[in-house]
């Protein structure tokens, strides 16, 4: 099924996103839907990294959209309907260096303490974010 223009978007924005985690770090669902300005979104994040295409000559997939890197805001690694998900997902974060323990009910755990990333805004946007407060600066100079 075809996407809209709209949702094309959000997940072109979302995996982009998800691009600039850095190796051995995670974040959340909620904190990617904030980033790319849809705080409310977080499930849909979900759903996006969900059908993340396998085909290697997809613009975005499985091997340059670091999916694994994208846990729940508990810091657990959110269950699938086939367990083995949850475990590559693990195993996947352990390659990169994360450590993964496993909880009182068998839920895999990440440490945010020591392995979240919550920047404020993309690195991407921080050149632009520059540029919007310096041009702002300059504006309120003249008055």
């Amino acid at each position: 099924m075809a996407r809209s223009e709209e949702a094309q978007a959000f997940f072109h924005a979302v995996y982009s996103a998800v691009q600039e985690i850095p190796h051995g770090k995670v974040t959340s669902y909620g904190h990617i839907a904030k980033l790319v300005g849809t705080p409310q979104r977080p499930r849909q994040v979900g759903v996006c990294l969900k059908h993340l295409p396998i085909d290697p000559s997809a613009r975005f997939n499985h091997e340059n959209v670091p999916w694994q890197r994208v846990i729940n805001a508990k810091g657990v690694i959110s269950p699938r309907s086939q367990p083995e998900g949850s475990r590559s997902q693990a195993a996947a974060l352990e390659a990169e260096g994360v450590v993964v323990t496993t909880g009182a009910l068998g839920e895999l755990m990440v440490d945010f303490a020591e392995y979240g990333w919550f920047p404020r805004i993309l690195p991407s946007e921080e050149g632009e974010e520059l540029e919007s407060v310096d041009s702002e600066e300059g504006e309120s100079d003249e008055e």
